[in-house]
C-alpha cells in the first residue's frame, strides 16, 4: 500500500536534484507482510528515477523490465526529451498491461501510480506521476511544474495523509524549504507510522545536476540497508553512497556520517 514520496531540492532557485523514497513493505491485505520489497528503481545509462504504489506485481515486474530496456538503449534515443522518455514508458506499461492476465485482474487495486523523475541534457529536470484507474482502464501521464524552493512533488500511497500532517510541522521548522526536511519527515512518518501497510526502512533514489541515477545505501539503526535489503559481512561498502535517517552522508564502512559531511540535525527530533 506504500508511503511514496518525491522532492525536488532546489539551489539558487534552479532546481539542482530531485528524489524519491519509498517505504519496503508489501502486504498481501492484513494476513501477511514482507518488508524487503523493492520500490525505487533507477537507470544506469540515463537521468531516470522511478517508484511506485498500488498494485505491487505489475509494477515490479514491468519497471524492472523498463530500466533494462532503456539502459540498453531500447526504450528511447539517448537524447531524447524528457517527455519523449516518459511517453515511452506509458506506452510500454500500456502494452504490458493489455497482456496481464485477465485472471488476476480483479484483484489488482483501484488505482496505479508510478513516479517518473528525469533530467534532460541541458540540466532541466522533470517529475511525472503515471496513472492507471481501474475504473475507466486509462492511462495518464500528470507533469508537475517546480516551485523556487525546495518542496514535496507527490506524496502517495496509504501512508500520504501520515506524512501529510507531519508535514505542517516541519514545514514550520528552521529547516524548511530544504531537501533534508523532506527525508526527516519521511524517515520520522515511516518510523512512527500508524498504518499497518507501511514499513521496512526506507528506499531513496535521486538525481543531480550531472550524472546518471543514484541509487543509496541507507544506516537504519546500526545497520545498513540497500533496496530494503540488509547488507552486512561484504566489501565495497563505498560503491555507493549512503545516508542515514537525517539524510547526512555517511561512510559505509563506519555508518558514522563521513568526515567532512555537512551536519544536517533534525530541530524536531532529539538526533
Amino acid at each position: 500500500m506504500t508511503l511514496l514520496a518525491s522532492w525536488v531540492g532546489v539551489d539558487s532557485r534552479k532546481p539542482a536534484s530531485i528524489y524519491i523514497a519509498s517505504d519496503s513493505r508489501i502486504s498481501w491485505g492484513s494476513e501477511a507482510n514482507f518488508d524487503f520489497g523493492k520500490k525505487v528503481f533507477g537507470c544506469k545509462n540515463s537521468p531516470d528515477i522511478f517508484g511506485y504504489c498500488g498494485d505491487t506485481f505489475f509494477p515490479l515486474i514491468t519497471l524492472s523490465q523498463i530500466v533494462d530496456l532503456a539502459d540498453n538503449g531500447l526504450l528511447f534515443q539517448k537524447n531524447a526529451s524528457c517527455e519523449e522518455k516518459s511517453q515511452a514508458v506509458i506506452d510500454r506499461l500500456i502494452h504490458s498491461f493489455k497482456n496481464y492476465p485477465h485472471q488476476v485482474k480483479h484483484i489488482t487495486t483501484n488505482s496505479l501510480e508510478i513516479i517518473h523523475c528525469s533530467r534532460d541534457e541541458n540540466a532541466n529536470f522533470y517529475c511525472s506521476k503515471i496513472k492507471w484507474v481501474k475504473s475507466t482502464n486509462h492511462w495518464s501521464g500528470d507533469k508537475l511544474e517546480f516551485k523556487d524552493y525546495s518542496d514535496k512533488l507527490f506524496v502517495l500511497g496509504s501512508g500520504a495523509p501520515e506524512f501529510l500532517e507531519k508535514y505542517k510541522e516541519y514545514w514550520e521548522s528552521g529547516n524548511k524549504k530544504t531537501s533534508r526536511a523532506l527525508f526527516h519527515c519521511f524517515s520520522d512518518t515511516l518510523a512512527n507510522i500508524k498504518d499497518k501497510y507501511c514499513g521496512g526502512t526506507p528506499q531513496l533514489a535521486g538525481l543531480y545536476n550531472i550524472g546518471n541515477s543514484r541509487l543509496y545505501g541507507i544506516i537504519h539503526e546500526g545497520n545498513r540497508y540497500f533496496e530494503g535489503l540488509r547488507i552486512d559481512n561484504l566489501g565495497n561498502f563505498e560503491n555507493i553512497e549512503w545516508r542515514n535517517e537525517l539524510f547526512e552522508v555517511c561512510d559505509g564502512n563506519t555508518m558514522e556520517r563521513k568526515m567532512g559531511a555537512q551536519k544536517q540535525p533534525n530541530p524536531l527530533r532529539d538526533y
